[in-house]
């Protein structure tokens, strides 16, 4: 990382705790590792970036719908889904700062300093290297690969290595109200078991027909060993999953779709497209035929922020199974090739699985901007978060220039017409420069100014964040102009 993004990254972090983005958990008793508060305008954000999802996947597909399943959920579905026995990541210990790590992300960063370096040879050897040992779970040659290219522990120093060991991921409790013959369950370490196991229930109550999908937001858990790099790796975070059934032979032809449809959905949010790209699965889950991320430039690299998976039927096959509950769908449709309806078949599934998290601090970073606005006359700077309006917590500002002679009234008089559709504030503290400012940090798009002139003939100013620039409009427009700005058309259309 250089010294650039390092910093810019460092101003991220502080610059979501100042403004009441996100906070350490529990920060009085010096915090949680790993847990993370999202403050008042951190909630908005990261509701607005929810309803763009929602609205994308299931109000705009007519045979995708939305269910909100159980966070706990019967013991036997992890053992049906293979977290119980392959939910886990290499980790790796040094013995002198007796520090834990996943022996895959040390060399991923080892990858990333000799691409840094300028040593491509030698970092597409290495990633071909850990590829191999991944894909035939030799714990043994991972070891080996850290050692030959002398990777150190960041903390002592040394390379002193335990063996490479397999750490299972899920988190554990009791459930009952007694500890003696109580049952042991799992906080669910993804959402998308719960759409699986409620897949008949949604396809006889909506009475959908193949191909259709199921949408789903909602809480993770996971013991991750290494939690850093802020918000990336959490231990409690959120998941946007759809499961996409569809007719089994026709999976690849969906995955390409479902590959391209959710770039799209990215990059609509205007972020540059060169800061995304594809990156195939060395090593496919045990329930994938085919795997890829969508990876964006972090300023420490380029980080997963979404995955589309070609499932098969492992899920569905494997609740019948330990369910003793069919999972089928009867097919009217009538196979070209036979003549014949398709019947009875258990669907295949193309899964799109986006951290919400993780997408909340791409936006952060990608909006964040520290500009100069100096002058030959004066020095003068801004940080604004040029946030995609739809997406901006506050969608206006209201300010009486004065806090006297009948403007908060005429202020407060335009903000509870606005507020009925939008999320606006009322601010008269400050000079209005000053005010200016603090919207700005926040990434609110538009500013109204109430002055004498508007007791007289009903305009005001509104200042836009981007430009700066200045319009006097007539108050009665403003529900309308704020309308065109913040409309989900702009990025749903």
């Amino acid at each position: 990382m250089s010294k650039n993004t390092d910093e810019l990254f460092k101003n991220v972090i502080s610059h979501a705790k100042e403004y009441g983005f996100v906070f350490q958990s529990s920060e009085i008793y010096d915090g949680l590792s790993a847990v993370y508060d999202y403050g008042q305008n951190g909630a908005e954000l990261k509701n607005n970036i929810k309803t763009y999802w929602w609205k994308a996947m299931v109000q705009m597909h007519e045979n995708i719908v939305g269910i909100d399943s159980a966070i706990f959920m019967h013991p036997k579905i992890w053992k049906a889904s293979g977290h119980v026995d392959g939910f886990n990541d290499p980790m790796i210990d040094n013995k002198d700062s007796k520090k834990r790590y996943r022996a895959d992300q040390l060399i991923e960063e080892r990858i990333a300093l000799y691409d840094t370096e300028g040593k491509t040879d030698l970092a597409e050897k290495l990633q071909h290297d850990m590829d191999e040992a991944l894909k035939s779970d030799d714990l043994g040659r991972l070891r080996e690969i850290i050692i030959e290219h002398g990777i150190k522990c960041p903390i002592s120093g040394t390379a002193n290595w335990t063996e490479v060991r397999q750490f299972n991921l899920m988190f554990s409790t009791q459930f009952g109200a007694m500890a003696e013959g109580s049952e042991e369950i799992y906080l669910r370490p993804e959402t998308a078991q719960g759409i699986f196991v409620n897949f008949l229930n949604v396809q006889k109550s909506g009475r959908m027909k193949i191909p259709f999908g199921i949408a789903q937001i909602g809480k993770a858990f996971r013991n991750e060993v290494i939690a850093r790099q802020f918000i990336i790796r959490m231990r409690e975070f959120e998941q946007m999953e759809m499961q996409f059934f569809i007719r089994p032979g026709t999976e690849m032809e969906w995955y390409e779709y479902w590959k391209a449809a959710r770039l799209k959905w990215h990059v609509a949010l205007g972020t540059d497209p060169a800061k995304y790209q594809y990156h195939d699965h060395a090593k496919l889950a045990h329930y994938a035929n085919a795997a890829v991320d969508i990876e964006y430039e972090f300023p420490f690299g380029f980080k997963e922020v979404e995955g589309i998976h070609s499932r098969t039927d492992f899920d569905l096959s494997q609740h019948q199974k330990f369910s003793n509950k069919k999972m089928q769908y009867f097919d009217p449709e009538v196979d070209p090739e036979t003549g014949k309806p398709y019947g009875n078949y258990i669907p295949y599934v193309i899964e799109t699985s986006i951290g919400l998290d993780r997408m909340f601090l791409l936006t952060m970073i990608n909006a964040y901007e520290e500009e100069d606005l100096s002058t030959e006359e004066r020095q003068d700077s801004r940080t604004v978060l040029r946030l995609p309006a739809v997406l901006a917590p506050v969608k206006a500002a209201i300010f009486p220039l004065t806090k006297k002679d009948g403007l908060p009234e005429k202020a407060r008089e335009i903000m509870d017409k606005l507020k009925l559709e939008y999320n606006v504030q009322y601010e008269e503290k400050d000079a209005i420069g000053k005010r200016y400012r603090r919207q700005d940090a926040i990434g609110t798009p538009i500013c109204i100014t109430v002055d004498h002139q508007s007791l007289e003939d009903n305009t005001v100013t509104i200042r836009h964040r981007d430009s700066m620039a200045q319009e006097r409009v007539p108050a009665d427009d403003l529900t309308r102009i704020l309308g065109d700005v913040v409309s989900w058309k702009n990025v749903l259309g």
